[in-house]
């Protein structure tokens, strides 16, 4: 008998968390062995079930799907998450990436090609539609900051001068300005108020 699958669904939306785990129980080799809500509840689940893989949607009560697939991978790295979300948003799927999720698949998939990613996830196969892989591609060369400009794009969305960047990072207030023409270049803004609304808007940087 081929090994049985456990899977925990995470949703907000009940009648959607049913219709999954009516395709999935369906299958021979797939077991939904928890529903959960929102991401204290996913959490908890994962702690009592350990699954094999987390159907993680991105938009979740108490702290959002790419923050519940970070502690998912950093509690139990056995456990493979997949993203399952609605929208194709790439600073979204990004962020829950590089939090760990091992793919995504769009609600809208076939039932098929939905199946045959979750068996993809659970082998710890990279799992991404092919035109999300295409941008997020085009996202990395293009838009992909370095740690540098990163931690002067947090201090300038923090409203700090350059002055106030160069003593926190110390570093030279000729090399802040260099960093946030880089910065302005990679995101195709103008201006600094116009960088920090870009950087929240596209995910990189978050408000407290």
């Amino acid at each position: 008998m081929s090994e049985i699958i456990r899977i925990l669904i995470v949703d907000d939306h009940p009648a959607l968390r049913v219709g999954l785990a009516a395709i999935l129980n369906a299958q021979a080799d797939l077991h939904v062995v928890a529903e959960a809500g929102d991401v204290p509840e996913a959490l908890a689940l994962c702690e009592r079930e350990q699954p094999d893989v987390v159907l993680m949607d991105l938009r979740l009560p108490g702290g959002g799907g790419a923050n519940a697939t970070l502690t998912i991978r950093n509690r139990w790295p056995a456990t493979r998450v997949l993203i399952v979300t609605t929208y194709d948003h790439d600073a979204d799927i990004h962020r829950a990436l590089q939090a760990g999720a091992c793919g995504c698949v769009l609600k809208d998939n076939t039932s098929a090609g939905f199946l045959a990613a979750v068996r993809a996830a659970h082998r710890g196969e990279k799992v991404l539609p092919p035109d999300i892989a295409a941008r997020l591609r085009q996202r990395l060369h293009s838009k992909e900051l370095s740690p540098r400009e990163l931690g002067v794009l947090r201090l300038l969305v923090d409203g700090m001068s350059n002055k106030e960047i160069s003593r926190k990072l110390a570093i030279g207030e000729e090399s802040v300005k260099t960093h946030i023409s880089g910065i302005f270049l990679k995101l195709g803004t103008a201006d600094r108020t116009q960088t920090a609304i870009e950087a929240i808007r596209q995910g990189i940087v978050h408000l407290d």
